[in-house]
């Protein structure tokens, strides 16, 4: 890295010493003077090999604010909240953003900033004049269940890096078209940091101890706001561990609320949050019905989202500019990392 250093002359003379020293712990410089001006000042030509660590981090960072995302899509709550995340991180929001067909050519302002939607019809078109501009732009979808495949698909004919925050689709499919692409991707069902570690625990102790709820009886509630069609990938992900664990379940006996009242009576749902939260609840019962369990995660607003999916797509950057043989990763993939911020 070279830097250009201006310092007054008499300066210099009284504390060449302890600039010198100062400099040399930290990295390992060359420099040289070459010119005087008539204030008295001198300028170096200063390149370094830098390996301090609150250096490396500015150098992070630096990388981060440079990066684009395009976000789809941000005529949606979660889509404007992973916007506001990216602005927040100092991360370049292309304004631009894939959307349905009836709100083509709107204009949503979000954080400050104008992005143009753009409806099905012009999507190749549209990805590719963003792509001339930003050759190492990243994609983050929340989009909707059945539009999960055909972005899957586009983002991997075009070459571009996606984080896949939707839910539903054929996600057997999603992985197949990401694979035989080779495109680099981060697909998961929940991007919630805390979310994350506690579904790692899971997978963790169904790996362990397969069985130890054998005989037990699930029972499944999962709240979400009356927009999400689909049921909770998350609560997917979850039951699949208990059914490792050795519990019979079928999802068709999730309990999915999406009636208003009953979640501001029966779960006690803020109503300030009952368009944006994810309440759910896991009871185990022992067959005699002497032993229970039971876990609960309640989460109200986006934000715990929108900064996940933001973590992804620089860990994606990351892992891209590294060139890592593995292309797709999850959230867990993420948090092993230590990528949050």
């Amino acid at each position: 890295m070279a830097f250009i250093l201006e310092v007054p002359a008499n300066l210099l003379l009284r504390q060449n010493n302890l600039v010198s020293s100062s400099i040399s712990r930290r990295s390992s410089p060359h420099y040289t003077c070459v010119s005087r001006n008539q204030s008295n000042f001198t300028r170096f030509s200063i390149s370094a090999t830098l390996n301090s660590p609150s250096i490396q981090s500015h150098m992070d960072l630096a990388h981060a604010v440079a990066l684009p995302i395009m976000v789809n899509s941000c005529m949606g709550k979660m889509g404007q909240a992973v916007v506001e995340a990216g602005i927040s991180a100092g991360l370049h929001i292309v304004p631009a953003s894939f959307g349905i067909e009836k709100d083509a050519g709107k204009t949503v302002k979000v954080g400050g900033k104008d992005i143009q939607v753009h409806g099905p019809s012009d999507r190749e078109t549209v990805l590719a004049s963003v792509l001339e501009e930003h050759r190492n732009l990243i994609i983050v979808d929340f989009t909707v269940p059945n539009a999960v495949n055909d972005n899957a698909e586009l983002y991997c004919k075009a070459g571009v890096p996606f984080v896949m925050g939707t839910t539903g689709g054929d996600r057997d499919r999603l992985y197949k078209t990401v694979e035989d692409a080779g495109i680099y991707a981060v697909i998961s069902p929940q991007m919630g940091k805390q979310v994350v570690a506690f579904l790692a625990a899971m997978e963790i102790m169904a790996g362990q101890f397969p069985g130890a709820f054998s005989g037990y009886t699930l029972e499944v509630l999962e709240s979400h706001q009356a927009t999400k069609l689909d049921i909770s990938g998350t609560a997917k992900a979850v039951i699949s561990c208990f059914q490792k664990l050795g519990v019979s379940f079928d999802l068709d006996h999730i309990q999915l609320i999406r009636d208003p009242k009953q979640q501001i009576e029966t779960l006690g749902v803020p109503e300030e949050h009952i368009n944006g939260h994810a309440f759910h609840t896991y009871r185990l019962k022992s067959p005699d019905g002497t032993v229970s369990f039971e876990f609960q995660h309640n989460v109200c607003g986006r934000s715990i989202y929108a900064e996940g999916a933001i973590d992804a797509a620089l860990f994606l950057s990351k892992k891209i500019q590294s060139k890592a043989d593995k292309k797709i990763y999850d959230m867990i993939d993420v948090l092993r990392e230590g990528s949050m911020r």
